[in-house]
């Protein structure tokens, strides 16, 4: 599976405008309502929340990976947010959060959210991507890094 199998070109943003961890993931939702891959933006928020309530998704080196399960997609997808100052998302490293990518799976998926939350996360562990995406100057330089998965 590739990043680019689940990851919404639309739904990119080189810089978030929230501040803290929930209106991060508010953010990411409405990126993946205006591309209309979703429309219940009030559930899906509400359950990646409460997966974040279970414990951080923040999984160090300035990354986290906000995901969840619902009945009310029929695709996997992602969105993804950079953030310049960073985010306290409570990570595992005490370290803002910079990169984020938000999954979302429907309910019925475990196979392919699990293989995408590995495969997103493999490929933010490679320092090169990592550094690529943060040093990319907007969003079309930002699907490149993705597109080409850090090659």
């Amino acid at each position: 599976m590739k990043l680019m199998d689940f990851l919404i070109p639309d739904a990119i943003e080189p810089n978030l405008k929230s501040t803290n961890k929930v209106d991060v993931i508010k953010e990411l939702v409405m990126m993946l309502k205006k591309t209309g891959a979703i429309n219940d933006t009030e559930s899906i928020t509400r359950g990646v929340l409460e997966r974040e309530e279970l414990g951080t998704t923040a999984i160090g080196q300035g990354i986290a990976i906000p995901h969840g399960k619902f009945d009310a997609v029929e695709n996997l997808m992602a969105a993804f947010g950079r953030s310049e100052k960073g985010i306290d998302f409570g990570s595992v490293d005490k370290q803002p959060v910079k990169l984020i990518f938000l999954l979302i799976a429907p309910s019925n998926s475990a196979g392919p959210h699990l293989t995408a939350l590995a495969r997103i996360s493999r490929l933010l562990k490679n320092q090169n991507f990592r550094m690529e995406l943060l040093k990319a100057k907007d969003k079309p330089e930002i699907l490149r890094v993705c597109e080409s998965e850090g090659q």
